[in-house]
């Protein structure tokens, strides 16, 4: 990229930009000449790493939210509109995964945790930004789901259920904006090696470093296609899973240990 003053340069609003793909993904956009405004609860934390970078101080900037508080987010976006200006491309990535079993009341709890952060955060995210983005008539929206949105999986039911939402969420805002010039992009991460998949007790086939997911997220946003699954091997799989007959799909998938995975 051409050396431009810093106010000229593109800006990406990222959230849960303190760790693994946010982390990465910040990264990757400083190195394409971008500034970042970096979302993250641990907003020392992200300070404290993106001090460490080296990163010119007119090039990025932190906003301490947690995406399940509306007012913290609404206050973020406010914050970055205000010092850095209206992003270029905003990406929800934000998100937990942990295990949800229905029949413990327990879990109820649990479910709506996850709903909060992996549908609303991404809701919450969006909408600061949709209305001034159709003024200026340019923007992308950019929703991080998963492969898991494909089907249902034992153990699952609150993160392939919030995944499948952003999937659907993404589309459904990329009818009502394109008449308006904005895109929306739906990024679905197979196994990325992250806190969020690391200590599995399970195979993770097509496991992706963070800045390989990263560098590939990256191309395709600025590309502008409607859906990636990243790695490709792991969106064949996810064609399969899509179209297999639900037959076939409950014969295996009940032949699989039921794992109450762990939030991490």
């Amino acid at each position: 990229m051409t050396d431009h003053p810093a106010s000229q340069r593109p800006l990406a609003f990222i959230t849960g930009a303190s760790s693994g793909i946010g982390q990465a993904l910040a990264a990757r956009y400083v190195q394409a000449g971008w500034r970042v405004a970096l979302v993250a609860r641990r907003a020392q934390q992200m300070n404290d790493w993106a001090a460490q970078q080296g990163w010119p101080a007119d090039r990025w900037a932190v906003h301490g939210a947690d995406v399940r508080d509306e007012a913290q987010v609404l206050a973020a976006a406010s914050d970055c509109l205000r010092t850095q200006g209206l992003p270029d491309v905003v990406i929800a990535n934000a998100g937990i995964s942990v295990g949800v079993d229905l029949s413990l009341a327990e879990d109820l709890p649990v479910l709506r945790d996850l709903l909060e952060t992996n549908v609303m955060g991404v809701a919450s995210t969006f909408q600061p930004f949709i209305a001034p983005m159709r003024e200026r008539g340019s923007g992308t929206l950019v929703g991080v789901a998963s492969v898991a949105a494909m089907r249902g999986l034992p153990g699952h039911a609150g993160y392939c259920g919030a995944k499948a939402a952003v999937v659907h969420l993404c589309e459904t805002l990329r009818g009502e904006l394109r008449p308006f010039g904005l895109k929306v992009v739906t990024i679905a991460p197979g196994y990325i090696d992250t806190p969020l998949t690391q200590g599995n007790d399970y195979p993770m086939p097509f496991l992706m470093t963070p800045d390989a997911f990263a560098d590939r997220a990256f191309k395709a946003i600025e590309a502008g296609v409607r859906f990636r699954v990243i790695p490709w091997p792991m969106g064949v799989v996810a064609a399969v899973l899509r179209f297999m007959p639900r037959w076939l799909f409950d014969a295996v998938v009940g032949a699989q240990k039921h794992r109450k995975k762990r939030r991490r």
